[in-house]
């Protein structure tokens, strides 16, 4: 891999196919949870990729069998001590986003197993969505004691609708791989054995079509997200005004605890 993505050490990268490049999500014994280096990672990679001319599709996936478990909880709970921290990764969640918004690049996403946190924000803003069967795909802020910042508020209302975004936004409630294709949360659900071969065959395709048109396209239509970008960033900035509150530690120790959170936070 050229020395150009040698600054992404999180994330493992290859070429499968003339044009495709496959970015996979490893962190070994952790379920592909994003810790300090791989949330920065996600956010800057982008750009990176956008800028090189033997890329013309990515696919991105998690190692192993599970597409990632979502925020490190040691980078959460760092963020909640730390007001520098949660400064910078404010700006990494704002540029995740808006990067992978920007990026000329047609992305396809393959996600099975749990699909949480700063993954999921790659897995649903993918121009192409594609779900295992055993997905589960979970929005697990408020069960932290945060807002659905993130990806949550500019996305999932267009794709699934006001009604589904708040009733699973609200409540954490698991969306299988067959539910998120059901209520258009994704572009397709497939059997887990097929998952990354129809991934790369979608990657391929798009590889080799007309790149003007396919990213012009991309580009028309992402101005639908990107008049959502004032309410993505009311989402975010209620996010992070969470991380200095109590409920996020009483999140972050109910999960390690593993108990039912009891918050006492203000209203």
């Amino acid at each position: 891999m050229p020395d150009r993505y040698a600054a992404y050490p999180s994330l493992e990268l290859e070429r499968p196919a003339d044009g495709v490049l496959r970015v996979v999500m490893s962190a070994p014994g952790r379920l592909n949870a994003a810790g300090h280096q791989m949330h920065r990672d996600l956010a800057g990679i982008w750009t990176e990729i956008d800028r090189d001319p033997e890329v013309r599709a990515v696919v991105v996936r998690g190692a192993g069998e599970v597409f990632s478990a979502g925020g490190d909880l040691d980078l959460v709970a760092d963020m909640a001590d730390d007001f520098e921290v949660r400064l910078r990764v404010l700006r990494e969640a704002r540029d995740l986003v808006y990067n992978l918004l920007n990026c000329s690049k047609p992305v396809v996403s393959a996600m099975a197993g749990p699909a949480v946190g700063a993954g999921l924000v790659i897995g649903l803003l993918a121009d192409i969505s594609i779900a295992a069967r055993s997905a589960r795909i979970i929005d697990g802020h408020t069960r932290l004691g945060l807002a659905a910042g993130d990806h949550a508020a500019i996305v999932w209302p267009l794709l699934c609708g006001m009604a589904k975004a708040k009733y699973h936004l609200l409540l954490c409630e698991p969306v299988s791989g067959e539910e998120a294709e059901r209520i258009g949360l994704v572009s397709r659900c497939v059997d887990d054995a097929e998952l990354h071969q129809v991934a790369l065959e979608v990657a391929v395709r798009l590889a080799g079509g007309s790149q003007s048109a396919i990213r012009w396209t991309k580009y028309a239509l992402n101005n639908w997200l990107r008049l959502a970008g004032p309410t993505f960033d009311t989402s975010l900035a209620l996010e992070f005004l969470g991380f200095g509150g109590p409920d996020v530690r009483e999140g972050v120790a109910s999960f390690r605890e593993k108990r039912p959170p009891s918050f006492s936070g203000p209203a």
